[in-house]
């Protein structure tokens, strides 16, 4: 397969990831809008754990890649000072998972 394609089956899905998540939302928020539903005290125990576990494993999971990625990016970039960009990438995703999980937590919280 030559490069060129395999580049663009590569990037396209990821260049599509912010367009499903926004059709995502609306389908949400027009779901939401048409039901109505009774939170029960279960209900509500239910969204704050899922609150703190998200939250939680959001937190360890960059803790995990950050540990990872961070020493081979330094390392990387002691041999070779022009890989700054790429290391800085690698560990900016791996902290952004770390974001995810606390907007989703934020998001569960409002729930409540």
């Amino acid at each position: 397969m030559k490069p060129r394609l395999l580049l663009l089956f590569l990037l396209l899905p990821l260049a599509l990831i912010p367009v499903i998540g926004i059709a995502a939302a609306f389908t949400v928020t027009t779901v939401q809008a048409q039901t109505t539903t009774t939170a029960g005290p279960y209900d509500r125990i239910g969204i704050a754990i899922g609150a703190g576990v998200s939250v939680g494993l959001g937190a360890l999971g960059a803790g995990l890649a950050i540990s990872a990625v961070g020493s081979a990016a330094v390392s990387a970039l002691a041999e070779k000072p022009e890989t700054f960009f790429r290391a800085f990438l690698i560990v900016a995703l791996a902290e952004a998972l770390a974001i995810y999980g606390l907007i989703m937590g934020i998001l569960l919280w409002l729930k409540l």
